[in-house]
């Protein structure tokens, strides 16, 4: 039903509601397909670097040879660094964020950077300093998240190195040491896997913010914050966590079919847009076998079993393994700290937000939905103020 001539009811979510155009990619969850512009994403992941993709999201493009690849290597790298007055702040901030961790800490770094480098609003900006603000940021995302790890262990920050690329320079700013090159590849993948995801919560956050027309940096912080929620972000921790309490294979079954009795969710399966198995998780089980070991044994094991469970218990009813179970898998055979998973998904993502923010700052249209006033009926007349 329509309240007013020109709105329109939409369903729980904006499930489905086609709200603009692209030309940076999308998802077809029937087929478990998604694409970065006209490149599968994961045939992307499998053959290229993610500054490629990088390059991609931004320029419209993959390099077209290794020169083109030098050269935007060689504009990143120097970003990577921090200028003094965000890294002169980073330990009061990691302390601050003691307790809730470096995506924390990050929102408050990031609008830090933007304030510190001068950036302005979208709406002000022409195309080129928008890229120039939205690159500058999405360099810096891995040095403020790494320092602030860091930092909360008690460690110094590891300066970034313009001779690693992107993983393998965001790895060894988290350990400090030179990073093993089957591992840095297999994070590079995840990494690139997870750059972009059709209008997620957070990518349609930053593209509301950026139809204000507000800065980069406070599109960026809107969106993490909306990957901070558990339903969005929070996953691959908690899927580990799962395999972590089933412990052994002969604990799976009864564990599983205790969780699906109760209505539980299972966390690490399942996804709002895919009907079939998502992509992404196809491939980074194939990455986890390739390391192979007993937590892989194990996460293969679950995931046969609850899909068996599944059908015998709610037939009919389509549940997979997403992202999120096999990339905690990944990451920590990689030897992430379970707390910068989340984290990771970010210095991805970081990118693909980026590429909307500024694909959404050429519509001078802002994003103004409406809602339905379901309180008491009105106008009433305001009470009389107690006396005394």
């Amino acid at each position: 039903m329509n309240t007013t001539d020109t709105t329109v009811e939409a369903p729980r979510g904006l499930a489905g509601v086609v709200v603009t155009e692209t030309e940076l990619g999308d998802v077809r969850g029937r087929e478990g397909f998604y694409h970065y512009r006209q490149y599968s994403a994961v045939e992307l992941a499998g053959s290229r670097s993610f500054e490629d993709v990088w390059h991609l999201m931004f320029r419209g493009a993959l390099p077209v040879d290794t020169a083109e690849r030098a050269a935007f290597a060689a504009e990143t790298a120097p970003l990577r660094r921090l200028p003094d007055a965000v890294r002169d702040a980073l330990p009061a901030l990691a302390r601050a964020t003691a307790l809730s961790g470096p995506l924390a800490g990050l929102r408050t770094g990031l609008s830090l950077l933007g304030a510190s480098a001068g950036f302005r609003p979208v709406y002000d900006l022409d195309p080129v300093r928008r890229a120039a603000d939205a690159l500058a940021a999405c360099a810096a995302v891995p040095t403020l998240l790494t320092a602030l790890h860091r930092l909360g262990q008690g460690l110094e920050p590891v300066e970034p190195r313009d001779d690693l690329p992107y993983a393998a320079n965001y790895l060894y700013m988290l350990t400090g040491q030179e990073p093993d090159p089957v591992k840095a590849r297999a994070v590079e993948r995840y990494l690139i896997s997870t750059i972009d995801h059709g209008f997620n919560a957070s990518t349609f956050t930053a593209r509301v913010i950026a139809s204000t027309g507000a800065d980069v940096a406070a599109c960026l912080t809107g969106a993490i914050g909306a990957l901070s929620g558990p339903l969005h972000g929070g996953a691959p921790s908690r899927a580990l966590d799962t395999l972590d309490a089933i412990g052994t294979a002969d604990r799976i079954g009864p564990w599983i079919r205790e969780r699906v009795l109760a209505g539980d969710r299972i966390m690490g399966f399942g996804h709002p847009v895919y009907r079939t198995e998502d992509p992404r998780s196809r491939m980074l089980r194939d990455i986890a076998r390739g390391f192979g070991g007993p937590l892989v044994d194990l996460a293969v094991e679950v995931e046969r079993q609850v899909e068996e469970i599944l059908a015998e218990l709610k037939p009919g009813r389509e549940l997979h393994t997403n992202v999120e179970f096999y990339a905690g898998v990944v990451m920590e055979l990689c030897g992430l700290p379970r707390e910068m998973f989340t984290p990771t998904f970010c210095a991805a993502r970081v990118v693909g937000w980026s590429a909307n923010i500024l694909e959404q700052a050429a519509d001078s249209k802002i994003i103004r939905p409406a809602a339905r006033y379901a309180g008491p009926p009105a106008p009433q007349p305001v009470p009389v103020p107690p006396l005394g």
